[in-house]
């Protein structure tokens, strides 16, 4: 009987959350149809009011223009604006704008100027790391100086080949919990995967532990209903909601919390492509297997973790009531682990104009001199990224790309293959994950550098998206990480060949049509 009810509870859930999701998507378009219209009616009565949107649409096109953004962010709203001017110019407004609104600015940089400057001085582990890799040592240097996360030693490093294992691993750490646990994720499934943690969550509650967890809306939308916060603040389990999605024209719905953060009692931590949802690990199986990784830290480092938790539970909200004493989450390390190597986590944010992580990935291409494999589940690159990965290939660089063999979006899996062409015909090798959908976000270079976390490589990660990342270097996890990209590999299809030549007319003008739309999936 009582899984009998879980089991309705659930399908319950999704259809809440999923009818909720249709809603609010209907009245968005039925609110910028209706602006549309109205615009378009006022044109054909009145000149001066044609003549007015016109103007607008050329003032709107001139700054796009000016931007400081690679030109494939740029060239298809000035299309779109173009061509459909009072089309182009509501929906740039809605969605294209990219988190600009002054106020939630202004938040994250009130907390982001209170939080990061706690974080540890550790110049003596960037001096060492570039003398041992002048080439890693550069990027963590860019990590320090543009986003403010430092690189640190005596911090252990574990990777997770599966979600399933980080998983496990994560519980277990929750189970050790005595002071507090932060958890931030994209998606939230109420089924399976999720009680297992709900329960330890309640338990460490009652023995007096500080619990919170965030979590997008749009993200977990089809996964929980409403009343999901409540329910988890009934039991004691502090819980906020990123960016509600909900009807009417909000500049900052295309902005999403994307990070996948947990944080125990600041000593241990996680991070990594999987979500907290039954197919991440492979309870379901929607794609065929799920492929998805992780990484757990164990020292100093976490305090990187914590702070962009913190950074988020902060800021997300003007009505909430927020910490006031940041320190007491940031306590040193219990243990010390000689000769770890280094690691560096880090965030990215659209609230400036600093795009952390595509700068790391390109960064990693640029300073590989043997070889550079990276793994995502879209692939919608920019042309400086295109331009850095056929470059590394040119030198000789050994570059390798794995993407799904099953795609969860068809769509965004056609404009994946679209942009095979452009690295295979410059000496990129381009593998496809037979077994089903992965979902990881990695590279790795030269047997001494990798980054495992959730920014994949394409437009809404890179520009987009709240997204956080984890480079280590010098130490086992890279050597694991690389025999997990070799046994990925061999159980995928390398397409080189098949998309080296040149295609169809009418696959290249299709393909020239997704292209032109990608920035805005």
């Amino acid at each position: 009987m009582g899984s009998n009810e879980t089991t309705y509870e659930q399908q319950a859930s999704v259809k809440n959350g999923t009818w909720r999701l249709l809603f609010t998507a209907l009245s968005i378009v039925l609110e910028i149809g209706f602006i549309v219209l109205l615009v378009l009616r006022l044109n054909e009565n009145a000149q001066w009011i044609s003549f007015l949107t016109h103007l607008v649409a050329a003032l709107m096109v001139l700054g796009i223009y000016s931007q400081h953004k690679t030109s494939a962010m740029k060239m298809p709203w000035i299309v779109l604006i173009m061509l459909l001017p009072v089309f182009g110019v509501t929906l740039y407004l809605l969605i294209g704008l990219n988190g600009s609104t002054r106020k939630m600015r202004s938040r994250y940089e009130a907390v982001d100027k209170v939080l990061l400057p706690l974080l540890p001085d550790c110049t003596e582990a960037q001096q060492h790391l570039s003398q041992q890799s002048p080439y890693t040592g550069n990027i963590t240097r860019y990590l320090h100086s543009k986003a403010g996360y430092p690189v640190y030693e005596n911090t252990a490093v574990a990777y997770y080949d599966d979600a399933a294992k980080g998983l496990d691993a994560q519980k277990e750490a929750l189970r050790q919990a005595k002071k507090f646990i932060f958890m931030e994720y994209h998606a939230i499934e109420d089924a399976e995967s999720w009680h297992g943690i709900q329960a330890i969550l309640e338990e460490r509650v009652r023995a007096g532990v500080e619990v919170r967890v965030f979590y997008d809306d749009m993200g977990s939308i089809g996964f929980i209903t409403t009343d999901f916060v409540k329910r988890m603040e009934s039991k004691g389990i502090r819980c906020r909601v990123f960016n509600p999605f909900a009807p009417g024209l909000n500049l900052f719905l295309n902005n999403r919390d994307h990070r996948k953060i947990t944080v125990i009692d600041g000593q241990v931590g996680f991070t990594g492509g999987y979500n907290l949802a039954n197919e991440y690990f492979n309870l379901t199986h929607p794609f065929g297997h799920w492929k998805d990784t992780g990484v757990k830290l164990t020292g100093q480092a976490v305090q990187s973790l914590t702070v962009t938790f913190l950074e988020m539970w902060n800021a997300v909200s003007p009505r909430d009531a927020n910490d006031e004493n940041f320190a007491r989450y940031l306590p040193p390390a219990e243990q010390s682990f000689e000769g770890a190597g280094f690691v560096a986590p880090y965030a990215d944010s659209p609230m400036d104009d600093e795009h952390v992580g595509e700068e790391v990935y390109i960064s990693m291409a640029e300073s590989a001199t043997k070889y550079v494999w990276f793994i995502t589940p879209y692939l919608i690159l920019t042309d400086e990224m295109i331009h850095a990965l056929s470059l590394a290939a040119k030198r000789g660089v050994d570059v390798r790309v794995i993407t799904p063999g099953i795609p969860d979006k068809k769509m965004v899996y056609s404009v994946t293959r679209s942009y095979y062409n452009a690295l295979a015909r410059n000496g990129v090798r381009i593998f496809e994950y037979t077994p089903g959908f992965c979902h990881c976000k990695m590279s790795i270079a030269d047997d001494y550098a990798a980054t495992c976390g959730t920014i994949n490589l394409d437009y809404r990660s890179l520009y987009h998206h709240f997204e956080n990342g984890c480079l280590y270097c010098g130490n086992q996890a890279v050597l694991d990480t690389k025999a997990d990209f070799e046994a990925t590999m061999a159980v995928s299809r390398e397409v080189t060949d098949q998309y080296h030549s040149g295609r169809s007319a009418g696959l290249r003008l299709f393909q020239l049509l997704l292209r032109l739309i990608a920035p805005l999936l």
